[in-house]
């Protein structure tokens, strides 16, 4: 068996180990749960340097916990050597949450006999039907004789039938506060206003909408490669066309996407070093009583690798598909396997390039995209994450969100609130946001880059400009960390482009990558709200940074209870220089989700996306030597 790429995630027998050795020294015990345990990765400067076959120690990096004193504590375990190099105790922070506990609490909350009471007061006796989903508290909301807690609240949602749709029936007006440590219920937070249950219609699986009728018209679609696909997959390394890159997964960000590089007629150009979503913030804007708490750090809190799930062919994926399963650890460090966690696989986008001459003689290439996948289920959102690469040096980010909205009862007669949309009877939806981190280690042509911003604008009428006609940029270059956050303006069009001073195309101008953005979108937000002062990250569309290897956060490593920012605010207050040298983006995009009634029951996908562009990277179109794609019999 070959040694595991220095990049390669942890594989099951590593989890093992690394538990072994920590329990072996004495670090961990019964009373402990562990929040993560993933892949140490070597410092970057090690890896621009490293040569297959060069040994590289393996290391694990995991954060548990005691129950007992609720002290988080991080060890670091060299799984080469055999031996744990060190173990931190990290005070005054919360790790995130664990789906473990996420079943414990609601096992515990139903064998609760106080909970068992407040809902059979409510008519609610069949417990198999109820669904308890607890969430994480940020620390100004928290109750503060419980603030030194690890603490959660519950949401509970009834099912109409065994397989109903539980999102549809929440029972408003009730919250459950419990410790997460001992699964004790501290309280039952009640609101004074009785609201009863809304007579919604919110099932959406065929068998239980009445008299639903399936469409008969949809004809089978089929997408092969009597070939075989373009690509092919080494372990976790991929290789399509002129692409390379290596596919990484952990438990927080999921999906991460290592040394992307285009071999340019025989050289090998890079083009980022890592690639990855770093957070996720879904702050929900209605002030009552049911969603105040209401403010979701998905991957920090929870972790989107925790919450991946399983794809399928036909359903989630379609062609000629290759997998690559993933493998995480629960609470108590022991591994599990998510299979075909992961998808991979080729798409036709339509014309690539086209052009019919007055002389009749046509030329007309079409797309193709390689596109690397993931699925997250996080309570009653799907998200679905999908990175493509395209023939002509194009990288395109996207995300779709799709699963069930939360929703509230309202009473008989009474108007949705102006933060929301009525979405069923007597049932509204609340306005809420989805802001994505995505962080953006790019190289170009290596690690010594500089940003700058690029504006588009009119200059005036002059006798150089007589009509007016005239349109031209202006690039800023954005010189330190103090100028770092900018914002997107659609009057200027505006872009960022990261250059490489050092080198130029055959025309002398610096090669590039330009970040096209899309679906950028504001707080909406007094910068002194408690969800602010957590994630100020969100204030801007970009941050740029210097790298440093323990960046990786931008609301901080422990975002859970947390009170105020401990990720970007920190970076950039030193105010290092962003010329010439190695940057990383931080692009903050997302979903204004202004409910609707056609989101109801389910939510087609809404999508968001973000490119990254070639832009003087090359010295002409790319994609010239594209081959014409024989054409069909019925095609002249």
């Amino acid at each position: 068996m070959t040694d595991p790429h220095p990049l390669d995630p942890l594989s099951g027998s590593e989890y093992t180990r690394t538990v072994e050795l920590l329990r072996a020294a004495g670090a961990v015990g019964d009373t402990f749960r562990f929040a993560s345990i993933t892949l140490a990765e070597p410092p970057k400067q090690d890896m621009l340097a490293w040569r297959p076959g060069n040994p590289v120690p393996r290391r694990s990096l995991s954060v548990f916990w005691d129950r007992r004193d609720n002290v988080t504590r991080e060890a670091v375990v060299d799984l080469t050597a055999g031996s744990v190099v060190g173990v931190t105790e990290v005070p005054g922070v919360t790790p995130n949450f664990t789906v473990d506990e996420w079943h414990d609490c609601e096992d515990s909350m139903k064998a609760e006999p106080r909970v068992v009471q407040a809902l059979a007061d409510r008519g609610i006796t069949d417990l198999s039907l109820v669904l308890i989903d607890v969430w994480t508290y940020g620390r100004a909301l928290m109750p503060p004789q419980w603030a030194e807690r690890r603490l959660g609240w519950a949401d509970i949602w009834l099912r109409s039938s065994r397989y109903g749709n539980p999102y549809a029936h929440p029972v408003s007006g009730i919250k459950l506060i419990v410790d997460m440590n001992t699964m004790e219920l501290l309280e039952i937070d009640l609101d004074s206003r009785s609201v009863p249950p809304a007579p919604v219609m919110g099932e959406y699986e065929p068998d239980l909408v009445p008299g639903q009728q399936l469409r008969q018209d949809v004809k089978p679609l089929h997408i092969t490669q009597p070939e075989g696909p373009g690509f092919t997959l080494d372990g976790h390394e991929i290789r399509w066309q002129n692409w390379s890159l290596r596919v990484g997964f952990n438990y927080r960000e999921g999906l991460v996407l290592h040394q992307v590089a285009y071999d340019d007629h025989g050289v090998q150009r890079d083009i980022a070093y890592r690639i990855s979503l770093a957070e996720m913030i879904v702050p929900y804007r209605d002030p009552g009583f049911d969603h105040y708490r209401r403010t979701a750090y998905d991957i920090g809190e929870w972790g989107l690798g925790n919450m991946t799930t399983s794809l399928q062919l036909g359903c989630d994926c379609l062609g000629e598909i290759r997998y690559l399963d993933a493998t995480l650890a629960n609470s108590a460090g022991v591994p599990y396997d998510i299979p075909q966690a992961i998808c991979i696989h080729e798409e036709d986008n339509a014309v690539l390039w086209k052009h019919v001459d007055n002389n009749g003689r046509a030329e007309v290439r079409r797309m193709r995209r390689l596109v690397v996948s993931a699925h997250a289920t996080v309570a009653n959102y799907e998200y679905l994450i999908y990175w493509r690469f395209y023939t002509d040096g194009n990288i395109e980010c996207e995300i779709r969100a799709t699963g069930i909205m939360v929703t509230t009862p309202i009473a008989p007669g009474d108007p949705a609130p102006p933060t929301g949309t009525l979405v069923d009877r007597q049932t509204y939806a609340p306005f809420h946001q989805h802001f994505l981190v995505a962080r953006l280690d790019l190289d170009v042509d290596g690690p010594a880059n500089s940003v700058v911003e690029v504006d588009s604008y009119a200059p005036e009428i002059s006798a150089d400009n007589p009509y007016g006609l005239a349109l031209q940029t202006r690039s800023t270059l954005i010189a330190s960390e103090s100028q770092s956050g900018r914002d997107y303006d659609f009057g200027a069009q505006r872009s960022w482009k990261v250059t490489n001073p050092g080198r130029t195309n055959f025309l002398g101008t610096p090669v590039a990558y330009k970040l096209v953005p899309g679906a950028a979108i504001p707080p909406l937000m007094a910068p002194g709200t408690p969800q602010f002062l957590r994630a100020p990250v969100i204030g801007h569309t970009l941050w740029v940074t210097r790298h440093h290897d323990d960046e990786q956060w931008p609301c901080g490593v422990y975002p859970t209870q947390s009170e105020t920012d401990e990720g970007m605010t920190r970076w950039i207050s030193d105010d290092e220089s962003l010329e010439n040298t190695d940057v990383v983006l931080w692009y903050v995009f997302g979903i204004h989700h202004i409910t609707r009634t056609e989101d109801w029951p389910v939510m087609p996908a809404d999508t968001v996306s973000f490119w990254l562009k070639p832009f003087g990277f090359f010295d002409r179109n790319p994609s010239l030597d594209v081959p014409p794609t024989p054409a069909a019999d019925h095609c002249h």
